[in-house]
């Protein structure tokens, strides 16, 4: 018996030491929570000084983690957090405070750069010279904690930018700084503004040395800031990614993503999307391969039968939506994955790989590899931007394109159509798809070209309109398009819950049936009911002066 219990022993021994060489070693970290309080005169200016210093102990390696509310748009910190314990072995160390997080990670700063609270554009300036300058940005208030940890002034902007447009603040930050900044990014730290700021994706601008501004892309209002905009976008190398997110009461989403769409440029946003200095640093785990939950192989062939056909898709990227929320899983729902965070988060996307439902189903988007309007991509660059989608979309086992182009519209009104010339592009890059989808907002672009359908929205279910009323535009929907089968493609707008929609789907007038997107295109491949339509040239191509 005691030999038995020695090789018992052994054997455990064995197995542990195996389990050891496999699993990947761990490592220590910090974590910081954050509250909501990004109000300028309360909790922005500590909030700014930890982000800066984020990306600064971020900049060799993984350090310093935040977690947000659950009510924070990105609602993913949290389960992302407890994902990194699990899967990658981190150790992470609560701190508790700024005072403990700069006794923590002084070292990674050389100092701090002062930005005035009064002119709003300096503290774009001040994380400009912090990512260049190894420093973390303070309001005045906040020196003498920064000079506690030892910490020398670098540059003091109180005064500098005083009764200045923004076009002069940021013409002035050009000429001082920009050709020492990285050309192949560029943080457009717009979003909230005024009282609240929100710049929680400037640990990543600091860490990549990139230059942060908020100008307009508004013609009309700020020819002076557009033309600015213009010159560094002309500036950067070819399919460089804007980071961030237009500034919210100076111009709009239309305008900003149409003009950096007409030089092939590529937007990442939000500007308040968190820890990407953090979770850049990190790859799949080994072994872990992208699997969607298919539910048609490509070459399969179906037939539709006489009824409405409806398919549910949610955009605005996984991160921002209901991912966490109670329900999915109950519906078969298409989800728009944001391509680029096989680079820049593969964390998170095998975090939703993992948490995934059988009724969840990735698609690609938005327009390519980027967030971009298509209709305004010029001709030389489109197939290379492409061609960089079709690899990520291997990599995250994804058959289906999600298209969108608002530079004809404001809002969730107005033309969303592709052009043909922009129909044909797609068809020509993406050989191996099973269809495209197009639309925000409904729109009115179709096409079928071999098995490969497009269609666009037919509906747009607003998160506020009450579940009554979405139930009635839906079934008169299906009463006006009477010839079948109907392909009814639903838009669901992020927060809305998938629970709400449960009892919209039982009160269709049918027949109707739920079916996944992979499943719809092929079913629309079947049975061309749908009229193949283009962007009429006589309709608007641009929105607001592009």
């Amino acid at each position: 018996m005691k030999f038995l219990r020695i090789l018992t022993l052994l054997a455990l021994a064995a197995t542990t030491t195996l389990r050891a060489a496999d699993e990947p070693a761990g490592r220590d970290a910090s974590v910081m929570y954050f509250d909501l309080d990004w109000r300028t005169d309360s909790g922005l200016p500590e909030k700014a000084m930890l982000v800066s210093l984020q990306g600064l102990a971020n900049r060799d390696t993984p350090q310093l983690y935040i977690v947000h509310p659950p009510d924070f748009q990105w609602e993913i910190t949290a389960p992302l957090f407890e994902f990194y314990q699990r899967k990658h072995h981190v150790d992470f160390t609560t701190l508790l405070d700024a005072n403990a997080a700069l006794a923590q990670f002084k070292s990674a700063a050389k100092g701090y750069v002062v930005w005035d609270k009064s002119v709003g554009a300096s503290l774009n300036v001040a994380f400009t010279i912090a990512g260049l300058e190894d420093g973390i940005v303070v309001s005045e208030a906040l020196i003498p904690l920064a000079e506690r940890h030892g910490l020398k002034p670098i540059d003091d902007l109180r005064g500098r930018y005083t009764g200045q447009s923004d076009a002069e603040i940021y013409q002035d930050a050009y000429d001082r700084y920009w050709d020492r900044c990285v050309h192949d990014a560029v943080m457009l730290m717009g979003g909230h503004r005024g009282r609240v700021m929100q710049p929680a994706m400037a640990d990543w601008g600091i860490r990549r040395k990139m230059f942060f501004h908020d100008l307009s892309a508004n013609p009309e209002r700020h020819p002076e800031e557009v033309a600015l905009v213009k010159r560094i976008f002309s500036e950067l190398a070819p399919g460089s990614i804007v980071f961030g997110w237009h500034p919210y009461g100076k111009d709009t989403e239309e305008q900003h993503t149409t003009l950096l769409s007409s030089y092939g440029l590529k937007m990442e946003g939000l500007h308040n999307l968190p820890n990407l200095s953090f979770n850049s640093q990190f790859e799949f785990t080994p072994g872990f391969k992208f699997t969607n939950n298919h539910h048609v192989a490509l070459d399969a062939k179906l037939v539709a039968e006489k009824k409405v056909y409806l398919a549910f898709v949610q955009s605005d990227s996984i991160g921002i939506g209901v991912w966490t929320k109670p329900g999915r899983g109950k519906l078969p729902f298409g989800w728009q994955v944001t391509m680029n965070w096989t680079k820049f988060s593969p964390a998170a996307l095998e975090y939703f790989h993992e948490s995934a439902t059988p009724n969840d189903y990735f698609i690609g988007g938005l327009s390519g590899p980027g967030y971009m309007y298509p209709n305004h991509i010029p001709a030389d660059r489109f197939g290379p931007l492409m061609a960089e989608a079709r690899e990520m979309m291997e990599v995250l086992d994804e058959h289906v394109m999600e298209i969108m182009d608002n530079s004809a519209a404001d809002g969730n009104v107005g033309n969303t159509d592709l052009t043909k010339e922009t129909v044909d592009r797609y068809y020509e890059a993406f050989p191996n798809v099973l269809g495209f989808i197009n639309g925000y907002g409904p729109a009115r672009t179709r096409d079928l070209r071999d098995t490969r359908p497009m269609l666009s929205y037919d509906y747009y279910i607003d998160p506020k309109r009450p579940r009554d009323e979405v139930t009635a535009d839906l079934n008169e929907l299906i009463a006006l398009n009477a010839k079948r089968p109907y392909f009814l493609l639903v838009h669901v707008r992020e927060s809305n819950d998938v629970n709400s929609l449960v009892e919209v789907t039982q009160n269709l007038e049918g027949p109707v049936e739920i079916v996944p997107v992979d499943v719809f295109l092929k079913l629309a491949a079947s049975n061309k009911t749908y009229t193949t339509r283009y962007q009429d040239p006589d309709e608007p191509k641009h929105f607001k002066g592009f």
